[in-house]
This record gives C-alpha cells, sequence and structure tokens, in this order.
C-alpha cells in the first residue's frame, strides 16, 4: 500500500474523537480516511502470499447493527494506529513499498504519452488477447506470422495466429514465459483479485489529482510492479466500472485517470442497483430450476408464481415471449436473459416448454385462447348486473304472449349443450299440408338493448365452445336459469309457425305458404341428443308421430331446396369432450356426425326454415335486420357431377365457394341454401347477431320501432364478426389439436379408414378419416381414385406442433 495513504489513514485515526466509524447512506462515497474502512467485508489481515504483501483490514469487536439508514461498525482505534504503523514499517523493512520513489505518480500537466511505454511484440512475451466477443485468453508468442500477425501458445496449450488488434494487454515484464506456467500464473492472479483495492488508490489519485499506468497501479496497491502484480492492476482496472477510466492509450499501453467523486458516487449507486437485480435474477433462475425438478404434483401452483411483483414480471414476460406477444422490448429483453440463463434456446417453443416444466403452464395449454385474448370469465359488475336481472325480472310481453303449452315440444341437440335456446314442434293439417313451430329462447324478454350485460355479450359476439370448456356470451346463471329452454317447465319463447305447400301448386313444392311471428310460453316435452331422436325416428314410434312429421317435412323441404339450386355440403364433422385437459395424459371423448343423418339433417333443415321466414317477415315488415346471403355465381353444380355424392362432393364444392355476404335493409339471395332471404335467429344465447334480430322483431311486435337503424346494424356487425372470426378460428385450431392428440394416444397398431377427397400431387391424396371426422394427407398407392377408402395408420402425431403423419397399410395385413 502506498505510504501516503497508510500515513493519510493513520493520521485520521487519531484525529478521531470516538470509536466508532459510521457511514450513512446519504455519505459521499469515501470517508475521511485515507482508505475506505467500511467498505471491507471484514476487519482482518488480508495474506497475498504470492505478491509477498500483507494488506492491513481489522475485523470488529462487535456485530454489525443497523442504526436507522446509517450502518455502524465499532472499531478499537488503538489497535488501529499500531498495526498500520507496524504494517508500515514492515513494508518499510522489505523494501516493497516503492512507488512515489520507483515509478513517482504523474500530475494532471504531465504528457500523457510520456507514461506510455512502448512495447513491441516479440517471442516469449506473455500476453492476453481476445479470442471471440466473450473470451479472453493469456497466450505467449512464439513467432510472426507473416508481416503483422503472431503465432501464440494459449493457456489451453492451442496454438492460433492473432492480429495485433487483437492483442488487450501484454504483462510487463514477463520474458520468455513458458506457455506451461500460464494456468499456475493465472489461477495466482485470480487469487489475489481484491477489486476494494481500487478504492485505496482511487482516494489518494483522486486527492492529488493523478494519473496511473497498470505498473503505477500495481506499485501503489501491490508494493510491486512484477508481472503477477501488474496482471493483476490489469485485470482489476479492465473491469472496474466505478473508479478509473481510461484517458488515453491503445490496445495494452493505457493510461487511467480517477473518476470524479460525484460520478463515482453515481456509478457506485449503480453498481449496488445491478448488483440488487443480478441477485434478485438469480434467485428467480433458482426458483425455475427447482420447479423443474420437482414431480408434476408437487410443482407450485400457477397463483404462486403471481403472488410477488417483481417475480411477476419476470414471468409474465416469458409467457409473452411464449405466445408471441410481447407489448415491450423489455418484456423481450427479460424473456431472452431468463432463457439464456437456463440454457434455452430464444424461442417461443422454447420459453413454452420452460413454463410447463415448471407447472406454470399445463401440458396442454390452449395458447391460442390466450394469444387471441378471447375473453373467458366475466367480470364482478356483469355477473352482478346478471342476478338483478334474474331477480328482478318481469315479461314485458306477458298480455301479448300465446299458450303454446298443448303442443309437444323437441329440442334436440348435442349431449353436452348447456343453452338449450331452439325446439321444434309440428302437426298435418286436416288438408294434408305440415305446419310446423320453431320456438327459440326469448333473452331480450330479460335483456334490453344498450344494457351493461347487452354490451358485454356484443363485446363478447359469441359463446365459445371448446373440447375442454365452454365460455357463455352471457353469465351462465342468467343464460342458464333465465334463458335457456328446460323440459317440462313454462319457457318463455319467439315461436316461428310455417305452413308448407306440399300440394304441387304454383308455390312449388314444400315453400312457405303462411308464417307468423308470435311471442309465446311453451313446455319443452322432450331434451333428446342427436343419437336418440335419431333411434325414436328409427323405431317409428306411433305416439311419437310429431317427430316423423317434422322429419318428413325435413326431407321434403331439403329436395325443395336443391331445386331452388341449393349445394349438399353435408360431410363428416368431428366433436370432442375432453375431461381432465390439465391432465399430461387426458382422458378424450371422440364423436363424428354425419350430418346427412336424419336427426341432424331435420334441426338443420328447420333452422333453414326459421331463418327464411323471418327474412320473409322483415321484408314485408320493412325491419332492418342482419339479412345473410351466399352467392352462387361462380358454382357449377353440374362440373361435380362425376364425384360421388356426399363428403368427396362436399368438399370438392366447398373449396370454391364464395364467403357469405349481409345486408340490412332488404334479404338477399342465399344461393348456397336455395332460398331468397335468410336471417340467422334460433340461437340468440349463443350468437350475438341473432339477439340484434330478436331485439328488432320484438320491437315490431310490442308495436315500437326497432332499436336500431340499417346503418346502427351494419357498423354492430362489424365488431360482433370480427370476434366471431377470432373465436371460429380458436374453435378450429383447439379441435384439430385435440383431435391429434387423440391419434397420439391410440395403439401403435389401429388402423383408419381413409376416404380419398382429391389428388394433391401425383400419389399424395387428401383424404377424410371417416372414423375421426377430420382431413389430412397421405400418400396412397396407384390405381387408386378419388372416392376409393383407403386403410391407414398413424407413424407420427404432434399436437403442439400440428404435424400428422399418416401411411397407408395392406388392407389384408
Amino acid at each position: 500500500m502506498h505510504e501516503g495513504c497508510l500515513a493519510h489513514m493513520t493520521m485520521a485515526v487519531r484525529a478521531m474523537n470516538t470509536c466508532s466509524i459510521f457511514r450513512s447512506a446519504s455519505s459521499p462515497p469515501f470517508a475521511s480516511l485515507g482508505c475506505r474502512l467500511h467498505r471491507f467485508p471484514a476487519l482482518h489481515c488480508r495474506r497475498h502470499p504470492q505478491l509477498g504483501f500483507r494488506i492491513s483490514v481489522f475485523r470488529s469487536s462487535q456485530n454489525h447493527k443497523p442504526f436507522g439508514r446509517a450502518v455502524i461498525r465499532s472499531y478499537h482505534v488503538q489497535s488501529l494506529v499500531d498495526t498500520v504503523t507496524e504494517q508500515l514499517e514492515a513494508l518499510r523493512k522489505r523494501h516493497r513499498i516503492r512507488a512515489t520513489s520507483k515509478m513517482g505518480v504523474a500530475s494532471s500537466g504531465e504528457l500523457l504519452e510520456d507514461k506510455l511505454e512502448k512495447r513491441a511484440l516479440r517471442e516469449g512475451l506473455l500476453l492476453e488477447f481476445k479470442k471471440d466477443s466473450e473470451r479472453l485468453l493469456l497466450a505467449v508468442a512464439r513467432r510472426r506470422d507473416g508481416k503483422k500477425n503472431w503465432m501464440v501458445s494459449d493457456q489451453y496449450g492451442g496454438t492460433t495466429s492473432i492480429k495485433p488488434q487483437q492483442v488487450t494487454f501484454i504483462v510487463p515484464g514477463a520474458e520468455n514465459f513458458d506457455h506451461t506456467d500460464i494456468s499456475d500464473f493465472l489461477q495466482k492472479a485470480q487469487n489475489n483479485l481484491d477489486p476494494s483495492l481500487l478504492e485505496c488508490a482511487w482516494i489518494e489519485l483522486h486527492e492529488k489529482n493523478k494519473t496511473v499506468t497498470v505498473e503505477e497501479l500495481a506499485e501503489i496497491i501491490f508494493g510491486s510492479a512484477e508481472p503477477l502484480e501488474s496482471y493483476c492492476a490489469h485485470l482489476l482496472l479492465s473491469k472496474d466500472e466505478v473508479y478509473f477510466t481510461v484517458l488515453e492509450g491503445k490496445s495494452s499501453f493505457c493510461v487511467y485517470g480517477p473518476r470524479p467523486a460525484m460520478q463515482v458516487e453515481e456509478l457506485l449507486h449503480k453498481k449496488l442497483a445491478k448488483e440488487a437485480a443480478e441477485k434478485e435474477f438469480q434467485d428467480f433462475l433458482q426458483l425455475l430450476k427447482s420447479a423443474k425438478t420437482r414431480p408434476s404434483h408437487e410443482k407450485p401452483p400457477k397463483s404462486s408464481w403471481e403472488n410477488e411483483e417483481k417475480i411477476q414480471h419476470k414471468i409474465k414476460s416469458l409467457e409473452a415471449y411464449a405466445i408471441d406477444a410481447c407489448e415491450t422490448d423489455d418484456q423481450k429483453k427479460t424473456a431472452g436473459m431468463i432463457l439464456k440463463a437456463m440454457g434455452l434456446g430464444k424461442t417461443s417453443a422454447s420459453a413454452l416448454k420452460l413454463l410447463i416444466d415448471i407447472g406454470y403452464f399445463p401440458v396442454h395449454v390452449n395458447l391460442d385462447l390466450l394469444k387471441l385474448n378471447i375473453r373467458t370469465d366475466h367480470s364482478g359488475e356483469i355477473i352482478s348486473a346478471a342476478e338483478r336481472i334474474l331477480s328482478e325480472a318481469s315479461d314485458p310481453d306477458e298480455l301479448d304472449r300465446i299458450d303454446l303449452t298443448h303442443l309437444k315440444v323437441y329440442a334436440i341437440d348435442v349431449d353436452e349443450a348447456d343453452e338449450l335456446d331452439d325446439a321444434l314442434s309440428a302437426t298435418r293439417l286436416m288438408d294434408g299440408r305440415i305446419k310446423v313451430w320453431i320456438h327459440v329462447a326469448d333473452p331480450a324478454s330479460l335483456v334490453q338493448p344498450g344494457s351493461i350485460v347487452d354490451r358485454e355479450a356484443m363485446k363478447r359476439g359469441t359463446s365459445v365452445f371448446l373440447p375442454t370448456a365452454t365460455y357463455p356470451m352471457f353469465p351462465e346463471k342468467l343464460a342458464m336459469e333465465g334463458m335457456s329452454m328446460k323440459q317440462g317447465e313454462l319457457c318463455k319463447a319467439v315461436t316461428v309457425s310455417v305452413v308448407l305447400h306440399t300440394d304441387g301448386s304454383s308455390f312449388g313444392i314444400c315453400s312457405i305458404a303462411e308464417y307468423e311471428v308470435d311471442n309465446t310460453i311453451i313446455k319443452p316435452t322432450y331434451m333428446l341428443t342427436y343419437e336418440s331422436a335419431s333411434e325414436l325416428l328409427y323405431m317409428n314410434l306411433e305416439e311419437e308421430v310429431e317427430l316423423k312429421i317434422l322429419s318428413q317435412a325435413a326431407a321434403l323441404r331439403f329436395r325443395w331446396r336443391q331445386t331452388q339450386g341449393a349445394i349438399d355440403t353435408s360431410t363428416f364433422e368431428s366433436r370432442i369432450k375432453v375431461l381432465n385437459p390439465d391432465d399430461p395424459d387426458p382422458s378424450i371423448t371422440l364423436y363424428v356426425e354425419d350430418q346427412a343423418d336424419p336427426a341432424m339433417r331435420l334441426v338443420s333443415e328447420m333452422m333453414i326454415l326459421c331463418g327464411e321466414a323471418i327474412a320473409t317477415y322483415g321484408s314485408f315488415h320493412n325491419i332492418p335486420l342482419p339479412f345473410r346471403g351466399q352467392p352462387q355465381s361462380n358454382i357449377d353444380v353440374s362440373a361435380f357431377s362425376h364425384l360421388p355424392e356426399g363428403p368427396v362432393r362436399s368438399a370438392a364444392i366447398v373449396k370454391i365457394m364464395r364467403a357469405a355476404e349481409m345486408d340490412f335493409r332488404n334479404p338477399i339471395r342465399h344461393g348456397i341454401l336455395g332460398i331468397p332471404g335468410y336471417v340467422q335467429f334460433t340461437s340468440p344465447i349463443r350468437r350475438y347477431m341473432d339477439l340484434l334480430a330478436h331485439y328488432q322483431v320484438k320491437a315490431f311486435l310490442r308495436g315500437d320501432s326497432p332499436p336500431y337503424s340499417a346503418g346502427q346494424l351494419e357498423g354492430m356487425a362489424c365488431l360482433v364478426n370480427m370476434n366471431v372470426r377470432l373465436v371460429k378460428k380458436l374453435y378450429n385450431s383447439s379441435l384439430r389439436y385435440w383431435i391429434l392428440e387423440y391419434l397420439r394416444q391410440q395403439p401403435i397398431e389401429a388402423t383408419f379408414r381413409g376416404l380419398i377427397l382429391r389428388f394433391i400431387k401425383d400419389r399424395m391424396a387428401a383424404i377424410l378419416l371417416v372414423e375421426v371426422g377430420m382431413q389430412a394427407s397421405a400418400e396412397v398407392s396407384v390405381g387408386l381414385h378419388i372416392g376409393d377408402v383407403v386403410k391407414v395408420q398413424v407413424e407420427e402425431a404432434h399436437p403442439r406442433d400440428d404435424f400428422l403423419s399418416l401411411k397407408e397399410v395392406d388392407e389384408w395385413a
């Protein structure tokens, strides 16, 4: 240690009138002592045996105690003075302090270039060089390699050709160095690095306004400028971010100057903040590593990662990175740092895997549900408003409702349907014509246009039906208890009754002869699934003649629509129910629905009939409605006559169908359905556009003006349809994911029938997996044709990557 530093320290200690030294949080970055004792972690004599030097640092006689914002440490003053004096004397005896006499410390007025000793690379010199952007190595110069480059032997025994600009430091005095000694040299240097030494040197040099070279700094803090000490000084300076800055120099020949006190204080503050942030980051990494190693049943719950703000910020950054939804550069940077520190690639897939491994996400997390920001829960405010509606409910149409409780009413839907919003009745009139009633749930009798519950439903646009869950458009209690139809109970409805032409008149077989729209009261007789309804139809029971009449009406309507240009697009469709989606191996139930099934055909035909009747009603009474149509001008059905009827022909036609169109003033022809106009009306609990049609029609029934003009409907439809498209995208991706997971779980020997829909290229065919209801592709044998059935097995199925590989197998194998 520099003699002036020790002398200054001794005088400062003797001048103290207490035996305590403390530093407040607001104190300057250095104490009144020549060296900043409070910065040393413990007070003891620290030896540097390799350097032949001992720094005196004194241990406190008491534990550190907090005192306000200050930290108080007690020292034995006389012991401090005696030890400093003894140390100074010992250093003098060993002739180790010679910084001022041998080297000198130049004042700021000296020419800086005088402090740079010009050295040239030559054989045997020990040097530090930049191997790449992240690594510095020590090496010994061997020989020239061309005009400028040098061959060097590094610390690992490798021989490399380096350019002069790669050299970052030439160790002074290390002549004819043996490269086999580099490792030992490095170990000694690392053992004797103490960043606290720079503070003492900074205090002295700052007070005297002096600059310093690496060798001069080695003399000041180690009492020697031998190669080892000089290299240690270089390492301290190269890693220093607080006390010194480079004033002048090239490559390894630099002059350093002490930074101003205010700047040091600021840098110290930043350094402490950085160290705290790094510790916080390392603690978070440890949490991740610990969670990864735990078995699945012991992993911390998702909520535990969101309790503390600092942890929540990091985990939310990872979540945003996993779903490609980083909103700020900070989120992206934070996630990237975490992934790199965990040894993972900076990809969304890596982030997702990490979140699954720690238990934050289940294995089968629905990423699209997160990416598309689909609403799943209702706020407390909406739920409270819905409960008030139920408790204060009154029927504004009570006096006008027609009692239809004498009718037998069939409600037919999928077996897991939560919201039942349509039902059917039928009879045959005395003249042989068929009269049907399509009863539709009446949520508009409870929810008023523009109310808080209505606005929330509009934002959602539709209920969300996924294999794993249902997220209703209305709060569940309101939808289930107030709006949905229930078997055997009195239910409010809007009923569309239609009498069909069946006598071959000029109006056409099975076209609409008469229609009415009324507010009604019904009492559903049966709640049937499609499967049970089909069974009843096949049984042909006399007591269920009304169901048979409905089926006959549906068949007649279908044939009539075909004469009007309707196109049959029925095919096989999948429906999946997942009971425990958070389990790594969930239970999956797969249903395949044939849309040509009698019960499904019955329901779909009655829904189309209702839509046509409402469009006619709205047109006749000049009611603005969301009229829906679909052009057919680009479809020549005869061009597909060579294809087998059913899924093959339907798939070919669907590929060239044009998108649906909407008008809000007049009906537009729906060419695909073969009807002059169409309004979706039968699902007002599930679809907001249906609810809008109800608002308009019910206002007319009451004798009021419609709540919305055609222009207002158009604006609302724009928002609603945008959300509906997102939900449809979510449904399709979720359904496909779980079908692939279902296939992944099947035994390797399982086989499936594949109906060839078309050929993509050569022998690669698009096929419909009949037992699964999903389209895929597979290479098939030569000689097969469109409409043929092949037998296939699953080679690979990766739902997260949306990948499915099928292979054809020998039917007789």
